[in-house]
């Protein structure tokens, strides 16, 4: 392998008003080497991907192309000089076949001839054989599933022949057999000496095939190394996993003795083509905390979605009791007892903390809506020394007890919870902890919670689903997660990772 970089970034920063981005970000990239960047949402990654390929402009820093200084140059003269990127995003032109998109993608950049030698269309159908297209060449883009779309940006990469290639998500929405055959293809680019930079929130499939990983938190630079080293790292777990697992489960009589609240079975649901879940199933029990852990992206929030009525879904059933909720609205949804906290918290900024409870428990009688905040104010008592102020001007932490006090205003019978602590200080998390801990050793709610942090997510929890990839691949109880999926949470596994190091060999 060539010892000379082959993309030097240095000291990369990015400003959008008064939000640091990234910041003094930088990392060589060899020919015939793969780097991953890792990271929560709201890391910065994107944005790195975005300043190299000149999508945006930094506000400091290098980016070198062997040698060649392209910082703050347009996307177009980028990609001349030898830059490509495969979106996540697909934009096809639509009146077009597959081929030729990929024809497109290898004439020159000139309108000095619009017909295409022979030997294009020999080169094209060569490529769309490599991606597995071959069957489909002669088809427009609406006629292909999600993963097809996928593979035909990845065969227009190839097409322009980059010597630096920049991968986005590209295991996003995929299953797990699709994800191994776009794995073989990124395989193929650093077989060919192509330098690669791969951004994906798998991270044990970004971690199985990179040789480097660089993880970023809040646009700075966290760790760099081996797989392995980085995440051993403990800013890096922390940041991914919250800190130490510690399980205090109650017994087994209060998670088995209850009926069934709610029964999610076989469920799938399609955004456009890209699969955000396959043949989900689980249950939850009247007055049971159920966790459902996953990183970013595994489709923890288009679950919840579908069971509140937000989306639908295509395939399975989704029971509340003994009610079919299939063509049930979101609003008759959360009349019926089940209330979401969405991670993006939505609350009404110009409005007051007290209206935005009060809209929250609009339907109350006085005397419960009375008796409603008085029990909230001990949950949350900052909420009540904040009545008067408006929400926008409350601290994150504050306004995430907002989101979840205005559901509870709703007296939900199950309550769902997603990613309450994303962005999230410790001492904000310890609060939130407490409340969580009060409210279930004081009322009858059934919790259902989604998060990244399985330090928060198991304390409370009777049992755990981890959803990965779009399915279900493992239940149990905390003390059972501590043991079997601890350390496999975030790594990649063992066999696979040596697999791939014999290969490198």
């Amino acid at each position: 392998m060539n010892d000379s970089p082959l993309l030097c970034v240095r000291g990369l920063t990015k400003r959008f008003g008064g939000l640091v981005a990234v910041k003094d970000i930088g990392f060589d990239i060899k020919p015939g080497e793969i780097l991953g960047l890792i990271g929560p949402n709201g890391s910065g990654k994107s944005t790195v991907m975005k300043l190299i390929m000149g999508i945006e402009r930094p506000n400091a820093g290098s980016i070198k192309v062997d040698g060649i200084e392209m910082a703050g140059w347009l996307p177009h003269r980028i990609a001349r000089a030898g830059v490509g990127i495969v979106f996540q995003h697909s934009r096809p032109l639509h009146r077009q076949t597959v081929l030729e998109h990929i024809k497109l993608a290898l004439l020159p950049d000139s309108l000095v001839k619009l017909a295409a030698d022979p030997h294009v269309n020999v080169r094209a159908r060569e490529i769309a054989e490599r991606v597995g297209l071959g069957k489909v060449m002669h088809r427009h883009p609406a006629t292909l599933p999600f993963a097809d779309l996928r593979r035909m940006e990845m065969a227009k990469a190839i097409a322009r022949d980059p010597r630096v290639v920049l991968v986005d998500e590209p295991f996003a929405g995929l299953t797990a057999a699709e994800s191994e055959a776009f794995s073989d293809l990124i395989r193929g680019f650093r077989a060919e000496g192509r330098a690669v930079l791969l951004v994906d929130h798998n991270v044990k499939s970004l971690a199985a095939l990179a040789d480097r990983v660089l993880a970023m938190y809040l646009g700075e630079y966290v760790a760099q190394g081996t797989a392995e080293e980085v995440m051993r790292n403990e800013t890096v777990r922390r940041v991914y996993l919250g800190g130490k697992i510690e399980a205090r489960e109650r017994g087994a009589e209060v998670v088995n003795s209850k009926p069934c609240i709610l029964e999610v079975e076989n469920i799938g649901v399609l955004y456009g083509k890209a699969r955000a879940l396959d043949d989900v199933s689980m249950h939850v029990r009247e007055g049971e905390f159920v966790s459902v852990v996953g990183l970013n992206g595994a489709g923890k929030t288009t679950l919840f979605n579908a069971i509140s009525g937000l989306v639908p879904y295509q395939q399975g059933v989704i029971r509340y009791g003994s009610q079919d909720m299939k063509g049930m609205s979101g609003a008759a949804i959360a009349r019926g007892g089940i209330v979401q906290c969405p991670e993006t918290r939505e609350l009404f900024g110009d409005m007051t903390v007290r209206e935005n409870l009060d809209l929250g428990g609009y339907h109350l009688p006085d005397k419960k809506r009375a008796a409603q905040l008085e029990w909230l104010f001990e949950l949350f008592p900052i909420l009540e020394s904040r009545q008067a102020q408006t929400a926008r001007t409350l601290s994150g932490g504050e306004q995430q007890m907002l989101a979840i006090a205005r559901a509870l205003m709703m007296q939900p019978k199950l309550l769902i919870l997603d990613e309450p602590t994303l962005g999230l200080a410790p001492v904000i998390l310890e609060q939130l902890s407490k409340a969580m801990e009060l409210m279930q050793q004081t009322t009858p709610i059934t919790v259902l919670l989604g998060e990244q942090n399985v330090t928060f997510a198991l304390p409370h929890a009777d049992r755990v689903y981890v959803l990965e990839h779009a399915r279900i691949v493992w239940e149990g109880t905390p003390s059972r997660f501590e043991k079997e999926m601890g350390q496999g949470f975030l790594e990649a596994v063992p066999a696979e990772a040596a697999q791939i190091a014999q290969a490198k060999a």
